[in-house]
């Protein structure tokens, strides 16, 4: 999805200063396809979960992501605390906050004072009783997705062209060679774009194998001489 908006903003010219797109395994046949599914997709995903945990350990075993550290980042901004509204990122930085304070504190030089460290004891048992009075109803997704259905077919019917037709430099990242439809396998034969391939993933390229998307991308910025490269810097292979 984010690849598509991505491509329409590139063509409609909303980035004056545009010098390369980069889209990560998105492709108008796979993704109209896809679309047939979609809301059985949606309706099989569960309405909330208890705690930020459970939802982790959903994206986990429910393959959306296969790399744990990337779960903890990208689940927390698709959920909203169903008591607050505030979305869990936004608690994730709220509570390191009280944290750092607690630990930033003024306190008096050299060792705490016994009735110091028992005031500080209270402030936090004080804020985690907090904190968990608000997410004992637990957390629900933040957008509704099924009530963008009519705009689907719109994101990514005519996605290809549109991709090649970007004047700026490109390159396509996929989990998979069977992804590519036929406009953009002639495209790609005609050296329109650069595409690398990243098995052994799934369609969260860039969270199932964040290294090596930054090493691809990396790579594409030197290419094209967006970047210049660090000593020792290793390119990849292949790169087509």
């Amino acid at each position: 999805m984010g690849g598509a908006i991505a491509v329409h903003a590139a063509v409609e010219g909303c980035i004056p200063n545009l010098i390369g797109v980069v889209v990560i395994d998105v492709v108008e046949g796979t993704a109209m396809e896809a679309l047939t599914s979609m809301q059985t997709f949606l309706r099989g995903r569960p309405n909330t979960f208890p705690s930020l945990d459970n939802a982790i350990e959903w994206c986990i075993k429910s393959g959306q992501t296969r790399n744990l550290e990337a779960a903890k980042v990208s689940m927390p901004g698709q959920l909203k605390n169903i008591a607050s509204g505030r979305s869990a990122a936004q608690e994730n930085f709220a509570e390191e906050a009280v944290h750092n304070e607690f630990i930033t504190s003024n306190l008096p030089a050299g060792s705490f004072a016994e009735e110091d460290e028992e005031k500080q004891d209270e402030k936090m048992e004080e804020s985690n009783a907090n904190e968990q009075e608000v997410k004992k109803t637990g957390y629900t997704w933040r957008i509704n997705l099924s009530k963008t259905e009519k705009y689907w077919n719109s994101w990514f019917h005519g996605l290809s062209n549109m991709f090649l037709s970007i004047p700026a430099a490109k390159i396509l990242l996929l989990a998979g060679i069977d992804r590519l439809d036929k406009d953009l396998t002639v495209g790609q034969m005609q050296g329109k774009f650069q595409m690398h391939v990243l098995p052994q993933c799934g369609h969260a390229v860039h969270e199932d194998v964040p290294d090596r998307v930054a090493e691809v991308v990396a790579t594409f910025l030197v290419r094209n001489r967006f970047a210049e490269a660090k000593e020792n810097f290793h390119r990849p292979f292949p790169c087509c």
